[in-house]
């Protein structure tokens, strides 16, 4: 079993940035693909960015490519996801998941193919 938490959403400008932070518990961490995923009111979830065992494959939601950019520090059992130049549409509930499909250069892009979710953060983005 693995626990995700994040943490960092908030209030925002726009062009403004945030960083939003997941900090897993459970399994070794370093073992699990991970994504970040967003909700807005009343829309399905959707992928916005992805990363590898390794952190050596990343991929983007073109939406948010060129904005956001996922890390991850496999010490601190902790993934990121960096948002800059946010826009009003980037306002969403934000979900950290995390699968150990595949193997340490696959990332994964569509919410079956994760097993753990963390509760989700808001980002609101004000114009």
């Amino acid at each position: 079993q693995v626990q995700l938490v994040e943490s960092g959403g908030g209030l925002v400008q726009a062009g403004g940035s945030l960083r939003l932070s997941c900090a897993a518990s459970g399994r070794t961490f370093s073992t699990y693909a991970m994504g970040w995923f967003r909700q807005a009111p009343g829309k399905e979830r959707e992928f916005a960015a992805a990363i590898s065992w390794s952190g050596g494959t990343t991929r983007y939601a073109e939406s948010v490519k060129g904005r956001f950019t996922i890390s991850r520090d496999n010490a601190k059992n902790t993934v990121y996801l960096q948002m800059n130049t946010l826009k009003p549409e980037d306002t969403a509930i934000y979900y950290c998941a995390a699968t150990i499909k595949g193997s340490g250069a696959l990332v994964y892009t569509t919410t079956p193919e994760y097993s753990y979710w963390g509760q989700g953060t808001q980002v609101t983005v004000s114009s």
